[in-house]
């Protein structure tokens, strides 16, 4: 019931109001009988705002977009075993990414876990494959600092699960206080620092790898102070979460996917000083490949590893080299304002990107699930006016259209252009149907290639050139075709369907104008 009327607030109550008091502003919620007492209490706690997600995948994956765009939490509240279980694919990602996030998952009232009911499962072994914080409340009074616990925890980029059962949630808390989270990063590890400065000092020909906070503005304009004092090259992650790049921003050089192409890469380099990215490893074993991607006989430098923000890292390792401030004019660093030139004909994946990064307005943030057809896109953008990009960490596909959503909540004056696989997008489509709902800016660009293409690029890798008709029926989305627009409209998003770079640009140009979710469905 709610709290009008009663004494005491109940442990649902004192589990929102300490969300909120440390900062919790979104709740992306799919839940079920066992978190009720939270959908009641959602009504009468000021300053959260909630948000129907009609597939766990779509509440995680929209949790990671907003965490990864503003530094903070969102809260997940799932349902249960299996409510949990359908939204960890996006919950790894999240983890990949260093993005802050709460789970908040119900549990069986604790008097009826022993009945084995239909939905008991063992959430805490879930809960760890994803998460570096997890918990389950054992009593109402002590919700408030297991909430506060798992906020500070996951503000320092990690994925906190907290369990909480129905009955802890319902028992009034006679006193509760509202803890706030108090979150902090370790302090700077100087001889770290000091290692990667005689290493950069060497005259040995060095990379600078960055990943996670180090490729937020105040990294990059560290790295490129670094970058100006030793010369060393910047490289990112074939896969980064959050990346800010553009005009005036640093060049950076994004890893290759295929384990050829970035061995070659990394070959050139004697040292390579790892600024919170992992040590980057081959997607998949490939015989007679090394996993390891950095030829063993180089010298790997960590900085940052134990718990420490990495941009204070950064700025003490360019403070330590004694790196000038102002680099902002040398143009062998920062990127110029260079759009490409729009192109003409039958839509190819190139083509695609070429109109994206003629297009996109300053400020755009980019969710980039185009997958194969996306390669070419990084390189072709790296002129663009100043945007964000958001991609796939840890490889599990669906993840894109959440991630626009939340990128979008996070960001409503920000243009959100998801670039989409298809194949990728059936994975998550019921995102369609909340971003019509909430009535979010997010463009999505449909690449309709009507086939998992990578999994064809792989069968061409190990050798398979004429496909049977098994291995057709398993790559193939085309027996019969997705109307996309027809499925957009469904559910409540406007759309259209191009097949020339003409006609893209024409419609990417108008709806670009316009406010709201728009589904351009790109036949190549």
């Amino acid at each position: 019931m709610p709290l009008k009327g009663r004494k005491w607030m109940n442990g649902a109550e004192v589990l929102l109001r300490t969300a909120v008091g440390s900062g919790i502003e979104v709740c992306f919620a799919n839940a079920g009988t066992t978190e009720l007492p939270i959908v009641i209490a959602l009504d009468s706690t000021p300053g959260i705002r909630a948000v129907l997600g009609v597939f766990e995948g779509v509440c995680t994956g929209a949790a990671d977009g907003y965490g990864r765009m503003t530094g903070k939490p969102a809260m997940a509240l799932l349902h249960l075993g299996p409510g949990f279980a359908n939204g960890i694919a996006n919950l790894h990602n999240a983890r990949r990414a260093g993005t802050p996030l709460l789970n908040v998952i119900g549990e069986h009232a604790t008097w009826h876990r022993s009945a084995d009911a239909p939905l008991t499962m063992d959430i805490e072994a879930l809960a760890a494959t994803v998460s570096e914080w997890h918990r389950t409340n054992e009593s109402a009074e002590g919700i408030a600092a297991d909430v506060a616990g798992a906020i500070a925890e996951s503000l320092t980029g990690r994925i906190a699960s907290l369990i909480v059962p129905h009955d802890n949630q319902l028992r009034e808390c006679p006193g509760a206080e509202i803890i706030k989270a108090r979150p902090s990063f370790a302090p700077v590890d100087g001889r770290e620092v000091e290692k990667a400065v005689q290493a950069l000092r060497s005259g040995k020909k060095a990379a600078l790898m960055l990943g996670r906070r180090a490729l937020r503005k105040r990294g990059l304009e560290a790295a490129a102070r670094i970058k100006a004092a030793t010369g060393c090259d910047i490289v990112t992650e074939t896969f980064p979460g959050y990346m800010e790049r553009g005009a005036g921003l640093p060049r950076v050089s994004r890893l290759p996917y295929f384990p050829e192409d970035a061995v070659a890469m990394l070959s050139e380099y004697e040292t390579v000083v790892i600024a919170g990215a992992h040590d980057p490893v081959t997607f998949f074993g490939y015989e007679g490949i090394d996993s390891f991607i950095i030829p063993r006989d180089r010298e790997k430098i960590p900085i940052g590893t134990g718990g420490q923000d990495m941009i204070a890292v950064l700025e003490d390792l360019a403070g330590s080299l004694r790196a000038a401030k102002d680099i902002t004019a040398d143009e062998h660093i920062f990127a110029s304002l260079k759009r490409p030139d729009l192109p003409e004909g039958g839509l190819t994946g190139e083509k695609v990107s070429f109109v994206l990064a003629a297009l996109q307005p300053e400020g755009a943030i980019i969710v980039d699930e185009g997958l194969t057809t996306g390669f070419p896109y990084y390189q072709i953008s790296a002129g663009a006016p100043p945007h964000t990009l958001l991609t796939i960490t840890g490889g599990s596909i669906g993840y894109g259209m959440p991630c626009a959503v939340g990128a979008a909540l996070a960001c409503p004056d920000r243009p959100v252009i998801n670039f989409q696989a298809d194949g990728s997008a059936l994975y998550t489509v019921q995102s369609l149907w909340t971003e019509a709902r909430e009535g979010l800016n997010v463009k999505t660009l449909l690449c309709s290639n009507r086939s998992y293409h990578i999994l064809e690029m792989e069968l061409e890798r190990a050798g398979v050139t004429s496909p049977g008709p098994n291995i057709r029926s398993l790559v193939g989305l085309d027996g019969p075709a997705v109307d996309w627009v027809k499925l957009a409209s469904g559910f409540g998003v406007p759309g259209t369907s191009v097949r020339t770079a003409e006609e893209l640009v024409g419609a990417l140009g108008r709806t670009l104008t316009e406010t709201g979710p728009f589904l351009i469905e790109m036949v190549l």
